[in-house]
């Protein structure tokens, strides 16, 4: 059975607000990068059948280093699905001479309208093995807290 891993938020924002957040890069790269990591958005085609190139530097490079460098994690991103207000489906592929992070590793964020806001699921499906199941969620769920507090500070 291939692994899943899931976060969900709710957050202070419509789902079409969250949708932008997903289609434009600046925004993007300010609130996708997990808790110790800066992230570099690069050639981004944010649309259906479009991509971008993901350098995510670690604060402090993990032991045994990252996927692609000692402090680095660089990742292919190809735009599979855009739902406006609903959905958008990512695949990643990441840049490693270990066949442990090889594979695509497939993203699919939604939203639903909840009360005055949006919960936002997302699901990552075919993770590959190299990825510490741990350290993914804590990823996960801070990508969704950046996400929140970056629509909070746009809506008021």
């Amino acid at each position: 059975m291939p692994r899943i891993d899931r976060a969900v938020a709710d957050v202070a924002a419509s789902p079409e607000e969250v949708y932008a957040a997903f289609v434009d890069a600046e925004a993007l790269a300010a609130w996708l990068p997990p808790e110790g990591m800066t992230g570099e958005l690069s050639d981004a085609e944010l649309r259906a059948g479009g991509g971008f190139t993901l350098a995510l530097r670690y604060d402090e490079a993990p032991e045994g280093g990252a996927k692609t460098t000692e402090d680095t994690d660089l990742s292919r991103v190809t735009v599979d699905e855009l739902v406006e207000g609903e959905r958008v489906v990512w695949g990643v592929v990441f840049e490693s001479d270990d066949p442990d992070n090889a594979g695509r590793m497939t993203m699919t964020w939604t939203f639903t309208a909840q009360g005055a806001g949006t919960r936002v699921a997302i699901d990552a499906t075919d993770v590959p093995p190299g990825i510490d199941a741990e350290a993914h969620q804590q990823g996960l769920d801070a990508s969704l807290a950046h996400l929140a507090a970056w629509l909070e500070a746009q809506v008021s």
